[in-house]
């Protein structure tokens, strides 16, 4: 039996059809960064402010902003974490045997 008769055509242009740039960041993209750029970059991430976040309020890559980031020395982990023992450190907490 042939199993090839039940195959979709090839498509002339791939499996996933064209590619296409995400409209938040296609204006912006490879384009050289401001003093304001960063200024507000500095701001998003003194503030907490999560990458997805970013790349759409700078409409630039989340690529291009943790590369910059990183260029400027401006840390994007987040600063609100609790430490890993927290739960075993609380008062009237009892420890697991």
């Amino acid at each position: 039996m042939a199993r090839a008769a039940w195959k979709r055509p090839a498509s002339p242009i791939g499996k996933k059809g064209p590619r296409k740039a995400s409209p938040s960041y296609k204006r912006r993209s490879r384009q050289p960064w401001s003093t304001a750029d960063v200024r507000m970059l500095r701001q998003l991430a003194k503030g907490n402010t999560p990458t997805g976040v970013m790349s759409i309020k700078l409409q630039r890559p989340i690529t291009a902003i943790r590369s910059k980031a990183q260029r400027e020395g401006i840390s994007l982990k987040p600063i609100n974490r609790s430490p890993y023992n927290r739960r075993a450190t609380k008062t009237g907490a009892r420890k697991r045997r």
